[in-house]
């Protein structure tokens, strides 16, 4: 028999069983066991155990504790009361500090969450119950602040390896549930429940599971979704490819995982380390693409609506529609530019999203970065010259380079790791009452020096030289690079990889106002929704037919997952033969010069072709190249890539383990 843990109660109240509180994910035990309190009159929340605080939501609805024997305890007060912003609560600790049971951790407000429509009762559950946790025993009835009102049972060893051994018959979701709300349910349940994920984002087509234990997941079960199109593994990423509802089966995740990102963080005590070099450096990828994905993913829709625009503004002056010198190019330009030339407070505010600092602060030093005032001063003329960098300003006497961030991704991205770093530092430095104003002052201060005067010239340094090598390889050879960057690109969209090269793109799209590279990239797009379409012409199987077409359509759009994880990658050879027509697409690209001025590629992007100086052979080369890839993509995968027996036949493909690298085979 285990020894019990005692456990108190955060906020006076009637104490209730997790079954009788009015939300499904509680009251199914979704986020694990625990207990509720019914009518709290407000007043001083005090924490139900002794451990550190592993999570503090912005919006101070919710607190987590992890006590010594790593059981994880969530406090959430009130129903979706996320929603309030913030007003009822007033939290006094940060993530970090050690507390005792029975420490005031804060005070809440019942008159804004009733007053709102929204019910006071609160729950206390721990997150990772099912795997560490025998039973929940609660004494029910009305209870003080701070009294003992319930006996956590921990699970012992032996049990706890039985615990974690998938169940014979899959768990059935909640009565009621429907739509979004049941795939997400049914995700969650499939990747090892909500207590084995750690964190959770999206990208285009993918929902992005950070999980504790991988094994714990079951693909086949995920899989049989019928809005899953695939599951990849990546990057340390467990990856769910959805299609164009992604944000819709993203958002009814985190809604079932309590409502704030915050609480899908696992403790830092829980995150496994490497141990050797190579783990490091793996770790490192892993965690540098997970923030670019979350920092870009929410700006790549305007990126490719600006791109279009600024395409059509083109035309229009190349047929004399309007001119350069017109008020109405003044305007149209400035809706198409405006999202280039303010990155930095956009990408910054994102990518603080993502790495747990304060989006706003972030944004503001963003601002700072694209002030007017020094946009001028990064134009000034050089005076002294450091590694090939002008140092075109000072500091109180102090020489530096000042350079131009208006267009850039990279040093916000930066700036929002440091302010990630030093926000819980300084809540634990500066007194509550004073944190409001001190906080972010200090912050916005230290964040807008470091990234001007060090960070930022080091960054722009790396990044310039990273897009001048890209560069320099393809002036070598266009024709060359065109060929191997148009046959294997796809090949990193299969890893969630390519993410790593957007960022550049876009960027050189910014400050240079255009780039070869998309212009390839864009050739491969459209030799993926050849190949599918192929498919969807030949097929006779509805099933089939019903998957391609949506599919080809989503390609030409410049989204390539849904064909490749929906129909080529499935079926072997079509993949390849819509790889050969990436590089023969590439290769014309590389051969014809193409370049691109927008962001948006494959043939909805047709007008990122447009030179703004006026229509030169870019644009004729990009319909050359385009037509090519499509036209051999279509005509290999109809001749050599596919028939309906293959399909009834059941060839897929397959992942197997090489190493400790997925590599995919029929």
């Amino acid at each position: 028999m285990s020894t019990p843990r005692p456990v108190h109660t955060p906020i006076a109240g009637d104490i209730i069983p997790l079954s009788e509180v009015p939300d499904p994910v509680f009251s199914a035990g979704t986020m694990g066991q625990g207990f509720g309190i019914e009518n709290p009159p407000g007043g001083e929340i005090l924490a139900p155990v002794s451990g550190k605080v592993a999570m503090v939501a912005k919006t101070g609805h919710a607190v987590g504790i992890v006590t010594e024997d790593h059981l994880q305890f969530i406090v959430h007060l009130g129903i979706d009361t996320v929603e309030l912003g913030g007003e009822p609560f007033e939290l006094e600790v940060a993530k970090g500090d050690a507390v005792e049971a029975g420490q005031r951790l804060g005070t809440m407000t019942t008159g804004p969450i009733l007053d709102a429509g929204k019910s006071t009762t609160s729950v206390v559950v721990i997150a990772n119950s099912k795997k560490k946790v025998e039973r929940v025993e609660i004494t029910e009835g009305p209870a003080k602040a701070g009294a003992e009102v319930a006996q956590v049972f921990p699970t012992a060893p032996k049990e706890a390896k039985a615990a974690q051994a998938p169940a014979q018959t899959p768990a059935q979701p909640p009565a009621g549930l429907s739509g979004y709300d049941a795939v997400a349910w049914d995700i969650i349940e499939g990747v090892g429940g909500a207590e084995n994920i750690r964190s959770v984002t999206h990208c285009i087509t993918r929902v992005r599971f950070y999980l504790k234990d991988e094994a714990r997941a079951d693909d086949a079960r995920v899989r049989a979704n019928s809005k899953v199109i695939e599951v990849v593994k990546a990057g340390g990423q467990y990856q769910v490819v959805i299609g164009p509802e992604v944000e819709d089966v993203h958002d009814a995740v985190v809604a079932r995982l309590g409502g704030a990102g915050d609480a899908t963080e696992a403790p830092a005590e829980e995150v496994e380390r490497p141990s050797t070099a190579l783990g490091w450096v793996k770790y490192g990828f892993s965690s540098l693409i997970g923030v670019i994905t979350g920092s870009m993913i929410p700006v790549i829709g305007l990126l490719a609506a600006s791109g279009i625009i600024k395409g059509v503004l083109a035309l229009l002056v190349n047929f004399g529609i309007t001119s350069s010198e017109t008020p109405t190019y003044t305007l149209i330009n400035a809706i198409s530019d405006a999202v280039f030339f303010f990155l930095p407070i956009f990408v910054g505010f994102t990518a603080a999203r993502r790495l747990g600092a304060d989006p706003i602060v972030v944004a503001i030093v963003g601002g700072v970065l694209c002030y007017p005032d020094l946009v001028s001063l990064s134009e000034g003329e050089e005076e002294h010259a450091l590694l090939g960098m002008s140092l075109n300003a000072d500091f109180f006497g102090l020489p530096y380079h000042m350079a131009g961030y208006t267009y850039s991704i990279f040093p916000i991205i930066v700036g929002a790791w440091l302010a990630s770093v030093i926000e819980p530092w300084l809540k634990k430095v500066i007194p509550a009452t004073l944190r409001m104003i001190l906080l972010p002052l200090i912050e916005v201060v230290v964040v807008s020096l470091a990234v001007i005067l060090v960070l930022g010239p080091i960054v722009m340094f790396v990044s310039t030289g990273i897009a001048s090598l890209i560069q320099g390889l393809y002036d070598l050879s266009p024709t060359i690079s065109g060929l191997i960057i148009g046959g294997f690109y796809q090949a990193l969209v299969i890893f969630g990889l390519h993410w790593a090269v957007i960022p550049l793109v876009a960027q050189d799209i910014a400050q240079q106002g255009h780039s070869y590279l998309n212009a390839i990239i864009s050739a491969t797009m459209v030799a993926q929704g050849g190949a599918v379409l192929a498919v969807f012409v030949k097929s006779k199987v509805q099933r089939i037919k019903t998957l391609a077409g949506p599919a080809a359509i989503s390609a030409f759009c410049g989204v390539t997952e849904p064909a490749m994880y929906g129909i080529n990658l499935k079926f072997g050879r079509i993949f390849v033969m819509g790889s050969v027509g990436g590089a023969v697409g590439g290769l014309l690209t590389g051969l014809f010069d193409v370049n691109m001025w927008g962001f948006t590629g494959s043939i909805i992007g047709f007008t990122s072709f447009v030179n703004p100086e006026g229509i030169d052979s870019s644009f004729w080369g990009y319909w050359v190249a385009s037509l090519a890839a499509l036209i051999v993509a279509f005509a290999l995968t109809w001749f050599f890539g596919f028939t309906d027996q293959d399909f009834d036949a059941g060839r897929e493909v397959k992942k197997v383990r090489l190493g400790r690298r997925d590599a995919v085979q029929k």
